[in-house]
């Protein structure tokens, strides 16, 4: 038996993969601000989370640099910011999986399941993003 929850998501994400575009120059031109139909809701929801990881992503390697710069500072027995953002780092992927996995059983079986899964996760992504630019930027 498949789990439910991303399991089913990544298994309807290699659905809809193999009838998507080969090449970027193929991809359809979707206008998210009319998006109405399923599929086009779904890929404009697939398109926010993409957006939203890339930032998470970016802003990571900023706040682990800060981070590297707060341990460099330190004597070696008080170093730990990295490790500690590391960890909390894996702490929040496992949150945000099934958080969003729980969301989605609110519509489970529906055909929005895919894009409430999305938009969730896009939603924690950018609440995360926030989080990791507040913590390099430091105390205030």
């Amino acid at each position: 038996m498949i789990k439910a929850g991303l399991g089913i998501l990544y298994l309807c994400g290699c659905v809809l993969l193999m009838d998507a575009p080969s090449s970027a120059e193929d991809k359809p031109s979707v206008a998210c601000d009319q998006a109405v139909s399923q599929t086009d809701i779904n890929i404009c929801a697939d398109l926010d989370y993409r957006a939203a990881d890339k930032a998470l992503n970016a802003q990571w390697t900023a706040t682990k640099k800060v981070l590297t710069g707060w341990d460099a500072e330190l004597e070696a027995h008080n170093k730990g910011a990295v490790e500690e953002l590391t960890k909390a780092q894996r702490a929040w992927i496992t949150y945000r999986d099934a958080h969003c996995n729980a969301v989605g059983y609110s519509v489970w079986g529906g055909s929005l399941y895919q894009a409430v899964i999305l938009g969730c996760l896009a939603e924690v992504t950018r609440n995360r993003t926030a989080e990791l630019k507040q913590l390099a930027d430091g105390i205030q």
